[in-house]
């Protein structure tokens, strides 16, 4: 599978701008191979994290995300009504999925959870999850996607660069992490430019199952970045060194309703 990396400045509420922007580099990775194009979290709205979205929400198979994916395979940030922070992947001219953002940040300068509304599933579709930026701090939920059969993490995000934490480092750190423990690809896809008092940085990158990173994109500029994910390799790896074996589910699902229900009888 050859993926396309679209690091895009997304540019605040000029959605027919970011369209055309979008449809622009989705050319450009289709004219270079890839099979599936990857474009930043809200590829088509700007990250909108100080205002209410009702007039910047579309339907999941709008004309305007069809015209971005054309007919390749693209991965389209947006907002669907009523207000989730979506993407929707779009396939040959038609919608196959639609993954909602669980987790929405709510301290320091993100106030997503003030404007959004969480999803409340996540679906693997044909061994490619979508874990939507804040989603991925989430250690449990890259679990469970994995467990649903996930060999690849598709990774949109909005993440600049602030004080409270270091998150171009931190990124590679937890996208390496992922790959390498749970033996996935993991295909991290951020924006770049400059909205509001946030500084979007970048750092668009591909870990392979091993840790290794094996494609980036340039800080601060916009690009398209192509990479080959050997599938096959990948499974010959799980079956070498079969870490996923033996998951317990049993005692994390006994866990974790502990934790819902703190109740229960032992």
């Amino acid at each position: 599978m050859r993926v396309a990396l679209a690091q895009m400045n997304c540019r605040l509420g000029e959605v027919a701008a970011n369209v055309g922007r979008a449809t622009e580099l989705r050319v450009e990775a289709q004219a270079a191979g890839a099979d599936l194009v990857v474009f930043p979290e809200l590829t088509v709205t700007g990250y909108c994290n100080d205002r209410p979205v009702a007039a910047l929400t579309m339907a999941p198979d709008d004309e305007r995300l069809a015209q971005v994916a054309g007919e390749t395979s693209a991965v389209v940030g947006f907002v669907e009504p009523p207000g989730y922070n979506a993407a929707a992947w779009w396939e040959g001219g038609r919608l196959r999925h639609v993954q909602r953002k669980l987790y929405l940040p709510s301290y320091g300068p993100w106030q997503e959870g003030r404007y959004f509304t969480p999803g409340d599933d996540l679906q693997v579709v044909d061994g490619i999850a979508i874990i939507i930026c804040n989603d991925a701090w989430h250690p449990a939920v890259v679990e469970l996607a994995v467990r649903r059969g996930a060999e690849v993490l598709v990774v949109p995000a909005n993440s600049a660069r602030n004080a409270l934490v270091d998150n171009p480092s931190s990124w590679r750190d937890i996208t390496r992490f992922y790959a390498r423990l749970l033996q996935v690809f993991v295909v991290f896809v951020n924006r770049v430019g400059v909205e509001g008092g946030f500084s979007f940085w970048g750092g668009s990158h591909v870990v392979d199952f091993d840790g290794r990173m094996v494609a980036g994109a340039p800080d601060e500029v916009e690009a398209v970045v192509v990479a080959d994910l050997d599938l096959k390799a990948l499974h010959r790896r799980r079956r070498e060194l079969p870490l996923l074996d033996d998951p317990r589910l049993d005692l994390l699902a006994d866990g974790f309703s502990r934790l819902v229900h703190p109740n229960l009888l032992p």
